[in-house]
């Protein structure tokens, strides 16, 4: 019996080591911001973020970009608008992974919601109209409430898309008369006669 209680009190001594070891993958060393680093030539831990990055909560940025604005180009410049390539390559894959539970329009009544699933937000809503695209990436990356993260069947590249395709939709349902070029307003003009 001795015998045994000496066990389980080792077992019990080692379970806790265990923890701390444990603890410390989670506790493990790190840089402040800006903290001088002997790892890189130029002595500081702060990095120069690759070419690419979508840009969060920083300036004109993290502005609604249709698609544009929260993109880098690799000079560390903005991205140059999107082209008709990007928006119909959005229109396929949203068509593809998106209008299932969003609908085609983005009103969120996909075939899935008529099915009896949970009905998403329509892509029309204030909130969602004036939400950056690094919203729209994160959500299709990570999942939010009933949807699940996408990344493992969206590439980056696409899901970019994706998001310029959406502001088109948003674009679509509240553009003015002044969102149309001067040259199309007028033959939009001679058609209503």
């Amino acid at each position: 019996m001795r015998m045994l209680a000496a066990v389980a009190c080792a077992a019990v001594i080692a379970s806790t080591g265990c923890e701390k070891a444990a603890r410390n993958m989670y506790d493990q060393p790190r840089y402040k911001t800006f903290a001088a680093s002997p790892l890189w030539a130029d002595g500081t831990s702060a990095r120069v973020p690759p070419a690419g990055t979508i840009a969060r909560s920083a300036g004109v940025l993290a502005d609604t970009s249709s698609g544009a604005l929260g993109v880098l180009a690799a000079d560390g410049g903005s991205a140059a608008p999107p082209s008709r390539a990007l928006y119909d390559r959005g229109h396929q894959r949203f068509d593809i992974y998106c209008a299932p539970c969003h609908g085609a329009g983005g009103d969120g009544d996909g075939i899935i919601v008529r099915r009896g699933f949970p009905r998403p937000p329509t892509f029309h809503d204030d909130k969602l109209r004036a939400a950056d695209d690094a919203h729209f990436i994160d959500v299709m990356t990570n999942g939010y409430g009933a949807m699940i993260g996408m990344a493992d069947r969206i590439a980056p590249d696409d899901r970019r898309a994706i998001v310029a395709w959406v502001r088109a939709l948003q674009l679509s349902r509240h553009a003015t008369a002044s969102d149309v070029p001067a040259t199309a307003r007028a033959a939009l003009d001679g058609a209503g006669r």
